[in-house]
Order: C-alpha cells, then structure tokens, then sequence
C-alpha cells in the first residue's frame, strides 16, 4: 500500500523591487554592519560572499550579497535614485542587480522605510508590554547547556524544569574550577564596585567567576547598579533604564528609588534612548551572576537593579558625541549622590570588555600561524604581545585610580586596540572614590580561527 507523501510547502518568494516605492526609488541605508559569509556557488565551490546585519539588531535578518557591493552601498544615503546609483558606481553594475539588492535590503529592514519602521515599532512594543526585559543572550547559554545534558533541543517545559538548576550549577562549576587554588578564594567585606566581563560565558568565564566567585557569603547589597557598554543603539550618552531584567533565575525588578533619583537629577533625558537596551548584552550577563550569588533573600526578592549604558569619554572629553546627550560628570554626580543618599549598601558593576583586535574588528593580520597546532610566527606574536602590554598599561591606571589619565590615554593613543567599555569603567571609579583597586585575573580570548581577540579581567574596587 503506498502513502502519499506531504505536499513540499513552495520557497518563499524573493523579494520584489518596486519602482513606485519612494524608498526604493531612492534608498537610504540604515547602519549596518558587514562580514564575510562563506556559501557554497552552483558548481559546488566555495565562495566568499558579503554579509550584511543590521548594527542596531532590530533586524535579525541578513543579506548576502557579491563584495563589489561595498561600492554601492555608500550611495544608498536617500539623495540618489536608481539611475543616479548605476551610474556613479560604473564597473559594470546594472539596473537589474541593483533593484534586487534594494529589495533584499528591503525585506530585511536594513534601508528605511515601511518594512523597518513596522520592526522597529513591535521591538517597541514588546519593550514596553512588561516590567522586565526578557532574556536573550542567557537565553541562548541555558539552551547550549540543556542540549548538552538531554542531548537533544530543549523544550519550554525542559527550559522550566531544569533551566534554573543547570545554570546554577555551570556557574558554581565555572567558580570551584578558578577558585580552587586561589590563595584568596573570598573577600572580608563587600566591596564599593567590581569590573567583571561582559564576554559570552563560554570565553568570558574565568573573569566572572574570579570575582563574582569572591562574593559569595558576603552581606548582601540593597541594590546593584549595572553600568554596561552601548554596543548598538542610537543613545549618544549615558542611557539609562526603566526596566528590570528576566532570567532562567527569574526576575531582577529595577530599583525604583535610585530610578526616581536618578530621572529627577538628570530628567527624560537619561531615558531618551532607552530602547536601546532591547538587545543589550552588556547589562543582562550579568544578572544571573547577581542573582545567583546574592540569593533571593528572606523576601523572596533578588537583589533589585538600575542599568545604564555609558558612552566612551575619550571621543568627546566625556561630553556626549553629539553635545545632546547625558554627559559623563552629570551622571556620575548623580550616581554619587544616590549612593550616598539611598539607605543600605550599594554595589556598582562595571561591565567591562577590553581590547578587540583581528580581522573580525578591521585588523588585517589574523591572531594565529596557517598551522594553528603549531606556534605562531614571531609577528603575530608580537601583535599578540602588545596588545597585552597595552592591556596592561591601561590596567595599571585602573590599579592606580586614575580614571582621568585612563581616559587622556585612549584619547591620544585613539584607543589602538578598541577598548569598549572605558566609560563604564571610568564611571565606576569616579562614583566610588576608591581607596584601593585589586586585579584578580586578566585574559584574552582567540577563537580557532584568529579572526579575533577580545581580553577582560575581574577586579574588585574597594
């Protein structure tokens, strides 16, 4: 007896050009950010291809499209129409592969217009229907590792069940594993501040356990303030926070009295850009971190959180990039007097990623040899060796409580190894003043590539 087989549901349809549409007509491209795509071409070689993500991650979709493009995509600025575009590039572009390449972008809301404001508005949406930001980067983490113990996908009911209890335990695993031996494995007191990585658990797990680690069985903090580093929003200052934040743990409510504070010193301002903390990774790695350490209390109540983004102080002398945003030193004095206004004990964490070189960031030499079994050649070693030693000069500063001097250096060496996260760092030592600065540890990552290498550290700020 035969059976039937099911219907093969048709591709979907490619997106269609539109000469009728303005915003096809003349496309304005919104800032995106390009990769090398490996595909594989008809006749079953690979080829290299240009792939394009949306900057800001509104989107989730990606283009893939011929590297020539990068010769046409600067004349996508809104001012040009199709047959201006065609003929400014030359080199053999055509009408017919440039209205594809519109339409694609299009489809994926990487140029203006309806497709994307339509995503950005349920982005907006979805941000303002809840209290609290759901996961996304921890998300993907608890996942990884409920794959890894059922061997298979997760569903919701596996996420629920034994979401909570693997991710306490990786975490506790990630701290034995560093503290083992350490000569310190605890602190005496809470300290003021921490800086802790906000690399993907699986590089950056060394540095959050080496000081997140230390925490444990320490008083715990009445509230936690999180500055991060803005990756991929539109905020040309500091951007605070409204909301608290969700994880496999469970909930972190914003601390509503340093918000009220905070929006009374510095106005909607703070808030203008807020949500630019949708997709933000820098602050939501850390919570479960928070929430495991210091426990729900008798209350029943993580440890509730303000977040905040802080720009680089080295572009601009600390003012916003524009000179309309929320500048460095207002925000720190308002930082400093919620710490000493609001009752109880407050800590600040730092979300800090330092150097990030390789042709993954613009660089043109790769971090390892052809043979990565083998040692590399004495000049990748050497670059290597001095993005360490940049690393550890601009440490010392930290060390030494120089936040001024931290900045005057990347302001005049224009940050060689594109430090991110200086503000948050820089802000974290004028807020608390500190009497001493303790590194635990210091590391750099290099994927099996060498495309790139990202270096963190933990260290605790007293």
């Amino acid at each position: 007896m035969s059976h039937a087989q099911p219907p093969v549901p048709p591709a979907p349809a490619a997106p269609q050009f539109n000469a009728d549409l303005p915003h096809h007509n003349r496309p304005r491209l919104r800032p995106v950010r390009g990769f090398p795509l490996q595909a594989q071409s008809p006749d079953g070689k690979t080829v290299t291809l240009l792939g394009l993500a949306d900057a800001r991650q509104i989107s989730d979709k990606v283009v893939a499209t011929s590297p020539a493009a990068q010769l046409i995509l600067p004349k996508m600025d809104g001012t040009r129409d199709v047959d201006t575009i065609v003929a400014e590039v030359g080199k053999g572009l055509t009408r017919p592969f440039l209205e594809g390449l519109i339409a694609q972008l299009d489809d994926a809301g990487l140029i203006e217009g309806p497709t994307f404001d339509a995503m950005l508005a349920k982005v907006r949406e979805q941000f303002d229907a809840s209290d609290h930001l759901p996961p996304a980067s921890t998300a993907v983490f608890v996942d990884q590792i409920l794959a890894q113990h059922l061997g298979r996908a997760p569903t919701d009911a596996d996420r629920d069940e034994h979401g909570p209890a693997r991710l306490r335990a990786i975490l506790d695993t990630f701290i034995e594993r560093v503290l083992k031996d350490a000569a310190n494995p605890s602190l005496a007191t809470l300290p003021k501040a921490i800086i802790a990585p906000h690399l993907d658990y699986p590089r950056g797990w060394m540095n959050y356990a080496a000081v997140y680690g230390r925490l444990r069985g320490l008083p715990r903090p009445d509230r936690v303030i999180v500055l991060g580093t803005n990756h991929f929003g539109e905020a040309t200052g500091v951007c605070g926070c409204d909301k608290g934040f969700s994880t496999a743990l469970g909930d972190c409510d914003v601390d509503r009295p340093t918000l009220d504070l905070m929006r009374a010193r510095l106005g909607d301002a703070l808030f203008a850009c807020r949500y630019d903390h949708e997709r933000e990774h820098s602050i939501e790695l850390q919570i479960p971190w928070i929430q495991h350490i210091f426990g729900a209390g008798d209350s029943g109540r993580f440890v509730p959180v303000f977040a905040a983004l802080v720009h680089d102080p080295s572009v601009n002398n600390g003012e916003s990039y524009d000179g309309k945003g929320v500048a460095l030193q207002p925000f720190v004095d308002a930082l400093k007097e919620a710490i000493a206004t609001l009752p109880g004990r407050t800590l600040i964490v730092s979300s800090a990623d330092l150097s990030h070189v390789g042709p993954a960031f613009g660089d043109q030499k790769r971090l390892i040899g052809d043979d990565p079994r083998a040692e590399p050649p004495q000049d990748v070693r050497d670059l290597r060796d001095g993005v360490i030693r940049h690393d550890q000069e601009m440490l010392e500063l930290i060390k030494q409580n120089k936040p001024a001097e931290l900045v005057a250096a990347m302001a005049w060496q224009q940050n060689p190894t594109r430090w991110c996260s200086t503000g948050n760092i820089v802000a974290a030592l004028m807020a608390t003043a500190p009497a001493q600065v303790e590194l635990f540890n210091y590391s750099a990552a290099i994927d099996a590539q060498g495309m790139a290498m990202v270096s963190s550290a933990a260290l605790a700020i007293y």
